[in-house]
């Protein structure tokens, strides 16, 4: 979700996205930052990057939520 939809179905809540997302939402998030720029680096058009971006958003949060349950078991 864009920061703007998430404004649009949020009108209540101040700040931004940032300051509701999960610790998890919060490290792929800056994961994904630097990643764009290497692929920004390597040339990619913004259509190639944002879905590789989201292929590697989802098997992180995969990865980051499994790890979570496996810990608060």
């Amino acid at each position: 979700m864009t920061a703007k939809q998430w404004r649009d179905k949020n009108p209540d809540k101040k700040g931004n996205i940032r300051d509701y997302a999960s610790i998890n939402e919060l490290i792929c998030l800056s994961n994904m930052e630097n990643i764009n720029a290497v692929l920004i680096e390597d040339g990619l058009n913004q259509k190639e990057r944002l879905i590789k971006l989201n292929k590697i958003a989802i098997h992180q949060m995969s990865i980051l939520e499994e790890q979570t349950t496996k810990v608060l078991k």
